[in-house]
């Protein structure tokens, strides 16, 4: 996304794609740093904190109504020092920032803008936020006179409201630890998510529709270790209705990040690593279990989306692609009915009817029930069920639709591709790893096991520092930025992983190393479980400590899932003694909230087999 400014601003000199996308917006932006909260203790003004993703549809609407806007962005220079943050390079200050818009409005999103004091304390936050008010969302035209009145009238009641803020934060990262989770903690989590269950479509919880791998994964576990139906239901029904929905992308693989709807058919369509890889894993395991081909084609297409557009030279993986083309979102993905027909010939009709696709079109543009005249492509039905009622064989169906897949592909790669953020991220890539090698291991596909030891292998060699220790990103040849406690959990994983699929003793090894250093930079030594950050981190108003899955697992969890992974490999109690310490650490969060934390109680079960 380019502006109309030719002079470019001080983000002209970072890495980060997404700050690039802002460095000839009129707004004087700083990135992250000492510079920007001197500028603004100097000149005694407010900071405004702008976060969010080189991906991110909202973010782009945002930057086209405001920030490349010259009446906003003088505003916006005249009230407050402006900072810009890319959330896939800095989780550690979008995790800090994000609880903060939780605790105040309890709500998060992207793009994540916070109003803070000069001395990085804040106190307003909120998301989206349009050029002039809408209804009862607040613009930048009326927030920003607002803010400025209040700076210089308010001082003391920002200043006391911020100082509160802060202390009610650090308070919830330091409770007290509680019991270990036990079944009657683990059976009201089961009960909560069947209560929540969307018979008709699957998924839990009411639109927005999100994966959810962690709950997922619980059920999966659920099943595994108390023989419930039930919980293997709301399973295959979740993922056989994202498989056909609008969700996934039948042409080309791979799932966008969310579905607006209940019924996975319109979604935001970014496509996210993280989210591959988590279900590339959760399709492997359901596959396993059930031994469905739509697990299998669908697990397979998600390897083959990634091989194909998110492999870097080097065999590691990029982090995302654009929701918009062309200014547009979705416009790279759907289809208007006359280029199926065009593209397919005398097969077209029996690919709109599968697929469909409708002359007025499905596609209901940014969900306010305006058409237009566009298709999302979905499934209502599997092939076998097609096949039966059609009395075709399915095998005859399968090569028929890939060969449409195939022709329509050709006509979608002469399309602007959206935007590929090429950042490459250890934590993100420590999932896709995993999901590699157990994808590997499971079909017996040595391929998938390869690149998953490809992938590592450029971790090893770039991005490590002298001492051994984990870089976070790596982007144009260059690895910065002090790993996280999500880089080591996720990156031991993919570790673990590829040693179960090839028993190479040094993985082993070395996975045993990472967990050392993440114990050593991230262990809360009073009340058990791990930080997100290490110890006297820079620019950090407090240490966050928590154990609920969001889109991705908790860092937490999955580290007492490699606790008792390395348990089963190394034979060491010690290592089981560590991941119970862990569950203790957030028994009384588990125990309030025990659906949030689906994941940590799927470990407890895992427990129940060592």
């Amino acid at each position: 996304m380019k502006s109309g400014n030719k002079e470019p601003n001080r983000l002209i000199n970072e890495r980060s794609p997404y700050l690039l996308q802002h460095a000839h917006n009129p707004v004087d932006w700083y990135p992250w740093g000492k510079e920007a909260f001197q500028k603004a203790r100097e000149e005694d003004k407010p900071v405004f904190l702008s976060i969010g993703y080189s991906t991110c549809h909202w973010c782009h609407v945002m930057e086209r109504e405001c920030f490349d806007n010259p009446e906003v962005a003088e505003l916006m220079n005249d009230v407050c020092v402006c900072i810009k943050v890319d959330r896939e390079e800095r989780p550690d200050l979008d995790g800090n920032f994000m609880a903060v818009s939780q605790v105040m409005n309890n709500s998060g999103g992207w793009p994540l803008n916070v109003f803070l004091t000069p001395d990085g304390s804040p106190f307003f936050a909120g998301t989206y936020m349009p050029r002039e008010s809408m209804g009862k969302i607040p613009g930048m035209m009326d927030i920003f006179p607002r803010i400025k009145w209040l700076w210089s009238t308010q001082r003391e009641q920002i200043l006391q409201s911020a100082e509160s803020l802060v202390e009610s934060l650090k308070k919830g990262s330091s409770l007290e630890p509680g019991d270990m989770p036990d079944r009657v903690v683990i059976d009201s989590c089961f009960k909560e998510l069947e209560k929540n269950f969307d018979e008709e479509w699957g998924g839990f919880f009411s639109a927005p529709k999100f994966p959810m791998p962690g709950i997922l994964l619980f059920l999966l576990q659920y099943w595994q270790n108390y023989s419930d139906v039930r919980s293997l239901e709301m399973v295959e029904k979740t993922l056989t209705k994202m498989s056909l929905g609008g969700i996934y992308d039948h042409l080309g693989g791979g799932f966008h990040r969310y579905s607006t709807d209940e019924k996975w058919l319109l979604p935001h369509f970014e496509k996210m690593l993280y989210d591959q890889a988590l279900l590339m894993v959760i399709y492997t395991r359901a596959f396993a279990v059930t031994g469905d081909p739509l697990f299998k084609r669908t697990l397979e297409d998600i390897a083959s989306y990634v091989i194909s557009h998110m492999t870097s030279p080097e065999g590691s993986f990029y982090s995302a692609e654009d929701a918009d083309s062309e200014g547009v979102e979705g416009k790279f993905y759907t289809w208007k009915k006359g280029e199926v027909i065009s593209a397919l010939g005398e097969d077209g009709d029996f690919f709109l009817e599968i697929y469909n696709v409708e002359k007025g079109g499905n596609f209901d543009e940014g969900n306010f029930g305006k058409k237009t005249g566009s298709n999302i492509l979905f499934r209502e039905k599997r092939f076998a069920e097609i096949a039966s009622q059609k009395n075709i064989p399915e095998e005859d169906i399968c090569h028929l639709i890939d060969r449409n897949r195939a022709d329509l592909l050709k006509v979608r790669d002469g399309r602007v591709r959206p935007f590929k953020d090429d950042q490459i991220l250890t934590d993100w890539n420590g999932l896709m790893i995993a999901a590699f090698a157990y994808a590997g291991r499971t079909l017996g596909n040595i391929d998938y096991i390869h690149r998953a030891e490809k992938a590592l292998d450029f971790f090893l060699k770039k991005m490590r520092t002298p001492e051994g220790k984990l870089f976070h990103r790596y982007r144009d040849g260059e690895a910065a930025v002090e790993a996280f406690l999500d880089d080591y959990v996720f990156m031991v994983w993919g570790i673990n992983e590829i040693f179960k699929a090839t028993r190479k003793e040094e993985l082993l090894l070395q996975s045993l190393k990472f967990m050392d250093t993440m114990t050593v930079l991230f262990w809360d030594k009073e009340k058990g479980g791990l930080y997100a950050t290490c110890e006297g981190s820079e620019d950090l108003f407090f240490r966050r400590k928590e154990a609920y899955d969001g889109a991705i697992l908790s860092a937490n969890s999955v580290a007492m899932d490699n606790f008792i992974e390395l348990a089963k490999l190394t034979g060491k109690n010690e290592f089981t003694e560590m991941a119970k310490v862990i569950a203790r650490a957030f028994g009384q969060q588990v125990r309030f909230l025990p659906s949030s934390h689906s994941y940590l109680l799927a470990s407890v079960m895992k427990m129940e087999h060592i």
